[in-house]
């Protein structure tokens, strides 16, 4: 069984800073790429940014420059540290995770998701 669980989520206003943490647990082998995605009300699940366990990252454009992404192979733990927050920011943030299991099965598992709302 394997968890991914979210937190740091919550209320901000614009302009504000958020720093989400998303930590695995159970019997995992190795974790390749970690994730973190969103979803807006009306719309679909969109890519925010992803992280290689070499630390390469890729981001979505709208976040270049406010978010950061980071992971502690360590913890099997990924962060997305937010800045300068915006409206259009407010969703449910999901992170994801590329593994492979201690039987050597690999597969991708999400996380329940947290909410970020940002709003003066």
């Amino acid at each position: 069984q394997v968890q991914l669980v979210e937190s740091g989520g919550g209320l901000v206003q614009p302009g504000g800073s958020l720093r989400l943490s998303c930590a695995t647990s159970g019997s995992i082998f190795s974790i390749s790429t970690m994730g973190w995605y969103r979803q807006a009300p009306g719309k679909q699940r969109e890519l925010v940014a992803i992280i290689t366990k070499n630390g390469s990252t890729n981001y979505a454009d709208s976040m270049k420059g406010r978010f950061t992404i980071s992971r502690d192979n360590a913890k099997n733990t990924v962060y997305l540290q937010m800045s300068s927050l915006r409206p259009e920011d407010t969703a449910v943030y999901y992170c994801k995770a590329d593994l492979i299991l201690g039987n050597m099965v690999s597969g991708h598992y999400w996380g329940q998701g947290t909410q970020v709302t940002v709003s003066s």
